[in-house]
């Protein structure tokens, strides 16, 4: 049995949708953009969202919205994807990293209030595999020493914490849509804020500097081509008119693997939803005890794979990325709780309409693949 480690919910609805487009001459800047645009926002319980071709150019573009510059420091987690970082260092800002807290997995609010000094300017939670970081108290801190706050929820649309939907707290927020997310455009992502400003700048920046009403070769600022298709958002439309009920999907796979994976003692699952916050299932990652190390987990994830079993690594630490190491000096005992715990993570397969049968063969396969492991050390 080959199970892949994701698999996009695509439906005939979706593809009708896509196809309607396709056959009206207008492809981009179109109907379906600002349809999108504007069934998101009410989503989401935001004044304004903006489309853009990714999650990344997203981030950028609030970067650039918010005027970080060279030698701005930000407030930022290890454990995470790497465009959380990166679009930082597009505009020459530097993130500062803060350890995570090893239940969450999220940055550790407790440890930004010391990292803060007169070249702090912002905080960038990520809400890791869609699970809301501890917002209010991180608003409570960037407001005390007026920071911005930018929230990549690119993983948690969906999340809430105490009714009110991540990615609504921050100056401004991104979403994205990778076929591994919880809805998908191919590719794609969304910007949202309540703040007037931020909204025009990031819609004139994604279309090459063109504000509103000016012409095709006009630009009234430095912009970049991160626009997306009308093809894309007819997707997104669907996908999002189908929230409710992939969320649940997702939910329920995840509730199915919580039970069958309970009874493992070599591994921890990941927290679910409580009263007061409301996980959105992204990705479904354990984490193996201490008396692992990082040798055995890659040799439980080939195993795995060679069983026809998708998996991988579910982050890396990004301060030990090669990349990271070279210009910033950064070394393995910088962030002790990011590094353990990116030794021991794995993600397994994990979709809206993975079977009961796919799962019962993952841990079946996990079971008998961690014991051949602790049997030979």
């Amino acid at each position: 049995m080959n199970i892949p480690l994701s698999n996009p919910d695509i439906t005939q609805q979706e593809i009708d949708a896509v196809v309607a487009v396709l056959k009206n001459p207008q492809l981009s800047l179109g109907p379906k953009l600002l349809e999108f645009e504007k069934k998101f926002a009410r989503y989401i319980g935001a004044k304004h969202a903006v489309a853009v071709n990714s999650g990344t150019s997203g981030l950028h573009l609030c970067v650039r919205a918010l005027d970080l510059q060279d030698g701005d420091e930000v407030l930022t987690t290890p454990f995470s994807f790497i465009a959380s970082a990166n679009c930082l260092l597009f505009e020459r800002a530097r993130p500062v990293f803060v350890d995570i807290r090893e239940d969450t997995l999220n940055i550790d609010e407790t440890k930004l209030a010391e990292m803060i000094n007169a070249k702090t300017k912002a905080i960038l939670p990520v809400h890791v595999f869609g699970l809301p970081c501890t917002m209010p108290t991180i608003i409570k801190i960037a407001k005390k020493h007026h920071l911005a706050v930018i929230e990549d929820a690119c993983e948690a649309i969906g999340a809430e914490l105490g009714g009110k939907k991540a990615g609504t707290f921050g100056d401004c927020s991104v979403f994205a849509f990778y076929p591994n997310k919880q809805i998908t455009t191919g590719e794609g992502g969304m910007i949202v804020t309540n703040n007037d400003r931020i909204a025009v700048l990031a819609a004139s920046m994604r279309n090459q500097g063109r504000d509103e009403g000016m012409g095709w070769l006009a630009h009234n600022r430095l912009g970049y081509n991160y626009r997306i298709s009308d093809i894309n958002c007819a997707l997104g439309i669907v996908q999002l008119a189908r929230i409710e009920e992939i969320v649940n999907k997702r939910q329920q796979v995840a509730q199915l693997y919580q039970s069958a994976l309970a009874e493992i003692e070599e591994i921890s699952l990941p927290p679910a939803s409580s009263g007061f916050l409301k996980r959105s299932w992204f990705v479904y990652v354990i984490k193996l005890d201490r008396a692992f190390k990082q040798r055995h987990r890659d040799e439980i994830i080939r195993q795995l794979r060679a069983k026809g079993i998708g998996c991988n690594v579910y982050f890396p630490a990004i301060h030990l990325q090669p990349f990271y190491r070279k210009k910033f000096g950064y070394k393995p005992g910088d962030f002790p709780i990011t590094e353990s715990v990116a030794d021991r993570t794995i993600a397994l397969p994990f979709y809206n309409n993975l079977s009961k049968k796919g799962i019962k063969h993952v841990v079946d396969a996990l079971k008998s693949i961690i014991n051949q492991v602790k049997k030979h050390g």
